[in-house]
Parts: C-alpha cells; sequence; structure tokens
C-alpha cells in the first residue's frame, strides 16, 4: 500500500496534467486563485487558494490536508472521494513521476541489484506506455482535418460599457469530429469552458475591462475568434478577492486631487490585507483614438501605501492595455527586484533571468514614472532619471490603463499623448478629458 502522503502527491500530478499551467514550482499566488475558480465551477465544492498552496507546498503547513480538502482535489480528477482513490491508486506501485529516466536509473544504482532492476523495468514499460499514447493521441488527431467553414463563432455583451459584464457566446460545432468543444474567454487558456457540441448559446462573464479575443477550440485547434472590446465607466476601482472583485464606487477613491483607496476603506468591506496578499485595481479602459505602441508619451506620480506583513516588497504594476499588445512597468521595494516582470509592447524580460534593479525603489514618496516609444526605442524614466531602454516591440492600438497596488496605493495624475495630449487627469474637480 502506498502512504497517504505519495498519493497526495499522484492526486497533484494528476491536477497538474489535466489544467496544463506548466511547473508548478513557477505558479503564481493568481494560478492557484483560478484553481480554486475552476475546482469551484467544476464541481461546485469550495477550496481556498491558500489551502491549494499549502498543498503545493507555498505556504509551510506539515500536516496532511483533511478529509473534505482529499475528497475535493481527488472529485476534481474524477473520483468519488478520497476513498475511492486510495483504492483505486492504493496498491499500485510507484514509478517515476516528473523524473527523466536517466535519474531514475541513477537513483535505482544506489539500491540493491534486486531493486535496480525492478524500477529499471518499470521505467521501461512506462515510457512504452507514453509513447503509445503519444502515437495514440497523434494518430487520433490526423483524423480531425476540420473545416473552419463548419462553424460560426459571435458574441453579444449584456451593456455596453462597464463590468461584470455578462458575454452571451452564439456557436455552431455541430459537425466537430470531437465531443471537446471548448470557448475561450481571451488569450489566457485557464479560462476554458467545455461546451456541448450540439448546443448553440453559451454566456461568461467578464470582471474586469479589457480588450480580449475569444475562442472556438475544437479538439485542440482554433476554428474561430472574434474581438471583444470590454469598456470601463471611466475610472473602475476594484480589489481582486477570489471568486468575484469587489468593487467601490469612484467616490470612494477620487478624492483631494489624487486617486486613491485607503485601507480603511477596504476593510469596511471585509476584505482582509493580511496574510493573504490582496491587489488593488484602478483601471480606465475606452477608446482612447488613434494612440499607438510605437508612438507614445506616458506620464504619471503614483505612490504604493502599504508595507505591512506579506505585502513587505510593495509590488506595483503599471499597464499600457493594448488590442494586441501590452506595455507593463514594475516597481517594487529594492530587495524584490528579482521577482518582477517588465513588458513592452510585445517583449518581456524576468526578473529572473535579467536584471531590473531599476524598478527597485523607496515608496515613502510619490514617484514620477514617464514612459516614452519613439523610432524602435522605448524609454522609462522615473523621478526624471533616464532609467531603462528598450526596442519599443510591436506597434498596437492603445486602449487601456492599469495600475496594480499590492495593498493599495495612489495615484496622482495621468497623462497620455502623442503629437498631442490625448487623455488627462488631475483627479480634481476638472473632469478628465479626451482629445
Amino acid at each position: 500500500m502506498l502512504s497517504d502522503e505519495i498519493l497526495l502527491s499522484k492526486a497533484k500530478e494528476l491536477i497538474e496534467s489535466k489544467i496544463s499551467w506548466g511547473d508548478s514550482k513557477e505558479w503564481t499566488n493568481q494560478d492557484f486563485v483560478a484553481l480554486s475558480e475552476k475546482i469551484q465551477e467544476q464541481i461546485n465544492v469550495s477550496l481556498s487558494h491558500v489551502t491549494l498552496k499549502r498543498i503545493w507546498g507555498k505556504v509551510k503547513y506539515d500536516s496532511l490536508p483533511n478529509t473534505h480538502t482529499l475528497n475535493t482535489l481527488v472529485q476534481f480528477v474524477g473520483y468519488e472521494n478520497w476513498r475511492a482513490f486510495k483504492i483505486k491508486n492504493g496498491n499500485i506501485m510507484p514509478v517515476s513521476s516528473g523524473v527523466s529516466l536517466a535519474q531514475e536509473t541513477k537513483r535505482a544504482s544506489l539500491l540493491s541489484e534486486g531493486r535496480s532492476r525492478m524500477y529499471k523495468t518499470i521505467d521501461v514499460l512506462a515510457v512504452i506506455v507514453i509513447l503509445t499514447g503519444c502515437i495514440f493521441t497523434f494518430i487520433q488527431a490526423a483524423k480531425f482535418k476540420l473545416n473552419l467553414e463548419d462553424y460560426s463563432f459571435s458574441s453579444k455583451k449584456a451593456i455596453s460599457t462597464g463590468v461584470p459584464n455578462s458575454v452571451i457566446f452564439d456557436y455552431d460545432a455541430t459537425k466537430a469530429p470531437t465531443d471537446i468543444v471548448i470557448i475561450q474567454q481571451s488569450w489566457d487558456s485557464k479560462l476554458r469552458t467545455r461546451v456541448p457540441k450540439d448546443q448553440r448559446q453559451h454566456t461568461s462573464i467578464y470582471y474586469f475591462p479589457d480588450f480580449y479575443k475569444a475562442k472556438l477550440i475544437i479538439g485542440n485547434e482554433i476554428v474561430k475568434e472574434h474581438e471583444l472590446f470590454i469598456k470601463s465607466d471611466g475610472w473602475l476601482t476594484a480589489v481582486d478577492v477570489s471568486p468575484v472583485p469587489v468593487y467601490f464606487k469612484k467616490e470612494d477613491a477620487i478624492a483631494n486631487g489624487k486617486l486613491s483607496l485607503s485601507v480603511e476603506k477596504i476593510e469596511l468591506q471585509n476584505i482582509k490585507l493580511q496574510p493573504d496578499i490582496r491587489t488593488t485595481l484602478y483601471g480606465n479602459v475606452q477608446d482612447f483614438g488613434e494612440i499607438y505602441t510605437d508612438q507614445f508619451i506616458f506620464e504619471t506620480s503614483l505612490k504604493n501605501d502599504y508595507r505591512e506583513g506579506s505585502s513587505a516588497c510593495q509590488k506595483t504594476n503599471i499597464f499600457l492595455l493594448a488590442d494586441d499588445a501590452v506595455t507593463g512597468i514594475p516597481l517594487c521595494a529594492k530587495g524584490c527586484v528579482s521577482d518582477i516582470d517588465f513588458y513592452f509592447s510585445g517583449i518581456h524580460l524576468s526578473g529572473k533571468k535579467k536584471d531590473l534593479s531599476a524598478f527597485g525603489t523607496d515608496f515613502s514618496d510619490f514617484v514620477k514614472v514617464r514612459i516614452e516609444s519613439e523610432n524602435g526605442k522605448g524609454k522609462i524614466f522615473l523621478d526624471n532619471v533616464l532609467t531603462y531602454e528598450v526596442n519599443a516591440g510591436k506597434r498596437a492600438k492603445i486602449i487601456g490603463i492599469y495600475f496594480l497596488f499590492e495593498g493599495t496605493g495612489s495615484v496622482d495624475y495621468v497623462k497620455l499623448q502623442s503629437d498631442k495630449v490625448i487623455f488627462e487627469d488631475q483627479f480634481d474637480e476638472t473632469p478628465s478629458t479626451i482629445q
């Protein structure tokens, strides 16, 4: 019989294989939030992202999960409960899992000769089974020669502006050669829903404004996709809480010449900022006119207002959303630059692989940020000092501004321009302007 710890590892492997989000060692807090939502959606059982982080070792926790948690995990991958999972899997000899054949052979050489032969035999059989499965899958996929004209896919929004916004998808997939028919809300493969191929409508809720590309997928092939522009009604203020963000009124966040949501107002909504990290969003998504990522200037002044407990890094991001790219400027405490990501119109640089120490800052005061894109070059200025340069990347139409604060933060002003000022907001009595 296998121990409960080994069986739990197997259950996690099945979940990782099912959702196909890559190496779980690289999963972020948002990934665990998304997994919690996916479990809730599929089996209608709530399992918090904090619990999931404990199970995957992101948070120190030495005990085995309780029976409810174990039941929920294996129900997500098709078992009736943990007992059924143990009966089905408990007498199976463990084989290599996430370990290469060479690594397993090296480990086996340290064992007795008899046990070494046993493990090597099991490894060879496992490789044969995997290869056979891959070949079968390839042959099956080859049978599906999809005619894109056999499918249709369109949508309409429940409201013209604002979030949350329900979108009604009309689709025709009746000629699909497989029952695997999926509607994907956007570029994010985590936001997928399997739908009946003989059904004609499916609805989804979009909780954040952005420019999306919805997709109809048959098997593993995108057969149709279309653009979906979800606009905000001016500035949106929200705290990212699973499964639904908490929205705040404009007057809660815009006052005294600042865009700022206080800790007190967040906590009045029964949102705890500790120990889980919460993110406050300020977003303005709309048609700004003819302004593109290869020719613009963006200016702002901002400050992260929260540095407590697990929010010591004060991670802050400015995003300029576009219809086919994103520009994301990260700021954080100087000791945390390894854990940030920089985006510039299709270019992505990770703090794990690149020196992004220029974006480490002290939020004891407001930080002035200026982003320029011109003649194939992107330049970032912090407090009027040229801090970073990068190739400007692809050309795309700018459609939105996001500020994301770990905890919460304040924005003093915003200005977006090309050859003239396109959008400006001082957050005072004068309304924001679009030229």
